[in-house]
């Protein structure tokens, strides 16, 4: 396993973005949200993902130069059409969107349709936090995920963000897939030659299966919970309400119609709408109560949970965003690893555009 400093790789993709035709500003955002998740130890939606964007646009899934554009608005909302662009141009587009109508009114709320992968949502949400403000971020993606009792792919993993801050402590951000593992930890399994856990996939025929590879397999993903015993019909309800918001609101392709992320699937037939779709929100904190009370009690919040009495085994109660902080603290000192495949990967685009990794 390679370390690369967060320089290296910063100079490296915005070179690879501009090499695509993206303007040196789309560029630079591009990175920095591509980045973003593997600072923070998201490594399934960082660098690892550059190919899957590159083999896009050479598709012309992707458009390197989007016209992004509101199309219908009202004072506290607003639906962007992303003209294919990349998702991680359009997403933070469509955030500054939405804190802008938050500042005005209160409360901001942007849906996106026409658009492609947006990287972590988790980096869209915290976008407010710059602006004392409350973030959310979700979107839908590649039908890989069967609903409770299916053996039918419908459902993308279907992330969802909030993004809180605070006063003393550390901001709250919650970012998580609608499923029992996204889809981007299947391919590191895959990487590494490992199996899944039980619980995270299933065959064809429906039946539990720990392979990696068994999306390939006609198998699928399955929603958080794992089981109805378990309550997968709640992951089930959080993914479909993130599709129905992302796409159905915005007039974005929704369940099984979303386009897949790898460029060598063929797109779904009588798509319902354009691209992928976003849903992106900010909250301005005063709308609701004075914002220094809030975050004074979100201290008060964030410290109870953090004293917790602590199960046997662990050391600790982790408040959401503490792992990915605290691994951010690491990897901007020391530097990003990659795993063979995805360095390899990475060399291979570097020789394609005739750049240096």
């Amino acid at each position: 396993m390679a370390i690369y400093s967060y320089d290296r790789l910063v100079k490296f993709v915005q070179a690879v973005f501009i090499k695509m035709g993206c303007p040196e500003a789309d560029a630079i955002t591009a990175t920095t949200v591509l980045l973003s998740a593997d600072l923070r130890g998201i490594d399934s939606h960082g660098v690892a993902r550059l190919s899957g964007y590159v083999r896009l646009w050479e598709a012309g899934r992707i458009n390197a130069k989007p016209n992004l554009r509101i199309v219908h608005e009202t004072p506290s909302t607003a639906v962007v059409d992303g003209d294919a662009g990349l998702g991680l141009v359009v997403a933070p587009f469509a955030m500054k969107i939405a804190i802008e109508k938050a500042k005005q009114v209160g409360t901001g709320w942007v849906s996106v349709k026409n658009s492609n992968h947006f990287g972590i949502a988790g980096y869209h949400a915290m976008m407010a936090l710059q602006e004392e403000m409350i973030g959310m971020a979700m979107t839908n993606a590649s039908a890989l995920v069967a609903p409770t009792f299916s053996v039918e792919k419908m459902l993308g993993t279907n992330p969802i963000a909030v993004a809180i801050p605070a006063n003393n402590q550390p901001s709250f951000v919650a970012d998580f897939a609608t499923t029992t593992a996204a889809n981007g930890k299947l391919e590191i399994l895959q990487r590494k030659n490992q199996d899944t856990p039980i619980g995270w996939v299933q065959d064809k025929e429906g039946n539990a299966s720990t392979d990696a590879n068994i999306l390939k397999k006609q198998g699928a993903l399955l929603p958080l919970g794992s089981d109805r015993e378990h309550g997968s019909h709640k992951g089930y309800a959080l993914g479909s309400i993130v599709d129905i918001f992302s796409a159905v609101l915005s007039g974005a392709s929704y369940g099984p119609w979303a386009p897949p992320f790898p460029a060598y699937i063929p797109m779904p037939e009588n798509q319902p709408g354009q691209g992928l779709g976003h849903f992106l929100g900010a909250m301005r904190i005063d709308a609701f109560r004075p914002a220094q009370e809030f975050k004074e009690h979100m201290d008060h919040w964030i410290e109870r949970f953090r004293n917790a009495t602590p199960a046997p085994g662990y050391e600790k109660v982790l408040i959401p965003g503490d792992p990915e902080r605290e691994m951010e603290t690491i990897r901007i000192k020391e530097g990003i690893p990659l795993v063979d495949a995805v360095e390899q990967d990475l060399i291979l685009v570097a020789s394609n555009f005739k750049l240096t990794l």
